[in-house]
């Protein structure tokens, strides 16, 4: 299958952003596939047996790009930034109610000997993931968000540069420096995590 141009993606989001229910019908095959990988590397990192599954991410992020009125799309990567960090909020609430429900939350309670064994390293790593992209933003909102266009859209050094409206000598600079900056923060979690 032939992907679609990037000019024929940023008419048909317009046209949608201008009320136009038909080219919301045609927008979304032909949007679908990136939404879906989008989603994958996401769910990469999840633990097997993930309650969420990858078409439920995209449905869901779908359903909530499809409520949220009357966007003014930019263009094809702004539509992907979007529905990447629409993606990233649905799992880390999920990822955040489970830990809640974990520790005891809205649930009744259960004997130790009759719960099952939960692994919770997933939801952990996603949140503090999260918590570090947070703490990236509030120092360096533009690494933090080069980091969530690149790795968790997809997007390549050209498209994010437009995005975010700088060079792509920019964004190769900020991508290197926040990776290292996530690593430290990570590691530092997980060292204080494990004491």
């Amino acid at each position: 299958m032939e992907l679609p141009s990037n000019h024929e993606v940023t008419r048909l989001l317009k046209a949608w952003s201008e009320g136009d229910e038909h080219a919301l019908e045609k927008l979304t095959p032909l949007v679908y596939r990136q939404l879906h990988q989008i989603a994958q590397r996401y769910m990469g990192g999840e633990r097997s047996g993930h309650t969420l599954q990858t078409t439920a991410l995209v449905n869901e992020a779908y359903l909530r790009l499809v409520d949220c009125g009357q966007v003014n799309w930019q263009d094809r990567a702004h539509f992907f930034a979007i529905s990447a960090n629409l993606m990233r909020r649905i799992l880390i609430d999920f990822a955040r109610s489970r830990a809640y429900l974990k520790r005891g939350g809205d649930v009744p309670h259960i004997p130790l000997e009759e719960a099952p064994l939960v692994c919770e390293d997933a939801d952990v790593n996603l949140i503090a993931l999260d918590d570090a992209l947070n703490a990236l933003a509030a120092i360096d909102e533009r690494k933090s968000k080069v980091v969530e266009l690149k790795f968790f859209a997809g997007l390549s050094v050209e498209e994010t540069a437009e995005v975010l409206r700088v060079s792509s000598d920019t964004v190769i600079r900020d991508w290197r420096l926040a990776k290292l900056w996530l690593l430290r923060e990570l590691s530092r979690g997980r060292a204080s995590h494990e004491a």
